[in-house]
């Protein structure tokens, strides 16, 4: 009769996979850790040091003296009725405000209406959906969509690189851990890159607002973050756009995005990201 064999489990190479990711996320941002901005962070001090508020100020300063001066430069008219909308009535009221001016001077309307979008969208200011609904009413479909998705990459591309010269110390601070999580889905997911941030953009699983000021801090390329913001916001900017074909009888942006529409968008982006997880499952099998 043989003798038992003892068998020699080497449990340092049991290492879970909540763990493996735990490494893997803590290895992919060991200096945003030890950095200034969570240091100051765990101090309860603002996250931006002198310079980078500065220059902070700056681009926000260059931007609003832009557009007044703008707005300066365009005929004559009631400015007192020209204010941002938050709501559905106020939205009304400036489309009726500005129908005939939109029809008298259709080009510098046009310029002052990308002109706020795109500052808006780069200096993440509430109510650009307002705008998108706005431009369809005034603009019909197809203009009032290429407007939209003109505009909001601009603004997205602008919000892009002033995130990459001074957003590293407010995103950790205001989403240390969803930015944690992004960067290591990203890490996941590099050689399909384009295609899940087409499923993002056209998802509402993140916010635009984040995905725009995380996307150069976790590496995302420009040429990526570009080409998926003016595919993947097409069909949210459709259904925005002809939504306000029928502002009147629109109650509420609630409205907008009912479990119908939501539904269509998710199957849009899990058509995208089907190659991705048909790749994974063949060289899985």
């Amino acid at each position: 009769m043989a003798a038992p064999r003892n068998i020699v489990v080497d449990t340092s190479r049991l290492v879970t996979r909540d763990e493996e990711v735990k490494k893997s996320m803590d290895m992919s941002c060991p200096a945003e850790l030890d950095s200034p901005t969570a240091k100051r962070f765990k101090e309860g001090r603002f996250p931006l040091s002198s310079w980078e508020f500065a220059a902070a100020f700056g681009v926000i300063l260059v931007f609003s003296t832009g557009l007044f001066c703008l707005y300066l430069s365009m005929p004559a008219a009631e400015y007192g009725k020209l204010k941002l909308p938050r709501t559905i009535s106020d939205l009304r009221i400036l489309k009726d405000n500005l129908g005939m001016y939109a029809e008298v001077y259709p080009t510098k309307f046009i310029l002052g209406y990308c002109s706020t979008y795109i500052f808006m969208q780069t200096f993440m200011i509430p109510g650009t959906i307002f705008m998108s609904l706005l431009a369809g009413a005034l603009f019909g479909v197809f203009r009032g969509l290429l407007l939209v998705v003109f505009n909001a990459t601009a603004g997205a591309s602008s919000c892009y690189f002033l995130s990459k010269l001074i957003g590293r110390p407010i995103v950790n601070w205001m989403w240390p851990e969803k930015l944690r999580f992004f960067q290591a889905e990203i890490a996941k997911r590099r050689d399909k890159l384009l295609n899940y941030m087409l499923f993002l953009r056209i998802t509402p699983t993140l916010p635009n607002l984040f995905i725009n000021l995380a996307s150069p801090i976790v590496d995302i390329p420009f040429h990526i973050f570009f080409l998926a913001t003016v595919i993947g916001l097409i069909p949210a900017a459709y259904i925005t756009v002809k939504a306000g074909l029928t502002l009147g009888e629109l109650k509420s942006v609630k409205d907008l995005y009912d479990l119908k529409t939501l539904s269509v968008l998710f199957l849009i982006g899990a058509l995208i990201i089907l190659p991705t997880i048909l790749k994974r499952k063949r060289i899985y099998e």
